[in-house]
């Protein structure tokens, strides 16, 4: 059955694979952005620009058209999201919002993390705006049968994306000899998953009417330590034996307080998630894709494309501070 998909954002890392895994599957695709994407879109798939923060805009570029799955992934208030509802409700047979497991409770009372888990999360604005969305999605499904569904992925990453606190950054420091700042004592487990891997719990949820009303945590299994992700990308970037300098992350966010919410509102945590409830309905969702294999990729995009070593220089100046005071402290 083709189904007729609207991606709202559609070239981000996760969106961008939901892209690609739903013209796989055959679905008609369309993708409403700003047209000023990172991510090249399949052959095969519809753009359609307009800022999706200005209502007139994405009335005007959608018209009257309907769909089968409405994805939303950029929406991080609760005002967009109403907006949503008020834009598609019985013009969708399913609205798909993607949310955070950063919304999950920090610091979590048990491992894992399941579906049931409260959603708490004091530290950090982005994963109470989260919540916030939820609450609107669920009172429109309580009230009135809006066809929403949850999604709730965590740390998600593509051959773009580098999952460490300075990206290229810490992969140049490692190339040059020098101390990378690694937060807590890098032994906390962290969940991290491929874009692809997601997409196959994702968009095998398109569509599924037992998935209407209820909410998803789509990560994988694989959950390394800190200083294994680092390792391995130091593996990958001919680092054979890289210098970590393990830093609290309390103290991180005194020094970047820009750092602190994503730190000790997620990232401080060891986070391993029950992905049972997907697998129930996606028998397809299987992660395949661990960080080792995942950082080899990344490297590799990055030397053939030296465009995006991209080098911070105010980070990499705050990193020499950083690391001065862990060694004048220890």
């Amino acid at each position: 059955m083709t189904r007729r998909v609207l991606f709202l954002g559609g070239t981000g890392t996760i969106s961008a694979a939901g892209v690609r895994r739903a013209r796989e599957r055959g679905d008609d695709v369309t993708v409403l952005n700003r047209g000023t994407g990172r991510r090249p879109l399949p052959d095969g798939v519809r753009s359609l620009e307009a800022d999706l923060h200005e209502p007139d805009a994405v009335s005007a570029a959608l018209g009257d058209e309907e769909f089968d799955v409405v994805a939303q992934f950029v929406a991080f208030t609760s005002d967009q999201v109403e907006a949503d509802i008020a834009r598609f409700e019985n013009r969708c047979g399913q609205y798909v919002f993607i949310s955070s497991a950063s919304a999950y409770q920090k610091p979590p009372a048990r491992l894992p993390i399941t579906e049931s888990t409260p959603l708490r999360n004091p530290y950090w604005q982005y994963s109470r705006d989260k919540i916030a969305c939820e609450d609107a999605l669920v009172d429109a499904y309580r009230e009135r049968g809006f066809p929403m569904t949850i999604i709730r992925p965590s740390h998600t990453y593509d051959q773009r994306m580098l999952p460490t606190l300075g990206r290229w950054t810490d992969v140049a420091r490692m190339r040059a000899g020098r101390p990378v700042v690694v937060h807590g004592d890098g032994t906390s487990l962290w969940t991290i998953t491929h874009a692809d891997d997601v997409a196959v719990g994702l968009v095998g949820l398109f569509g599924h009417p037992d998935a209407i009303g209820e909410a998803f945590t789509i990560t994988g299994d694989h959950a390394p330590t800190w200083d294994r992700i680092y390792g391995w990308l130091a593996e990958a970037a001919g680092v054979p034996h890289p210098e970590f300098v393990h830093v609290a992350s309390e103290t991180l966010a005194r020094f970047a307080p820009d750092l602190g919410p994503t730190l000790v509102g997620d990232k401080a945590h060891s986070v391993v998630f029950d992905c049972a409830k997907v697998r129930a309905l996606v028998p397809d969702f299987a992660p395949t894709i661990g960080f080792d294999e995942g950082a080899r990729q990344i490297i590799a995009h990055h030397d053939a494309h030296p465009h995006l070593q991209r080098v911070d220089d105010d980070l990499d100046r705050l990193f020499d501070r950083i690391v001065a005071h862990a060694h004048a402290a220890g």
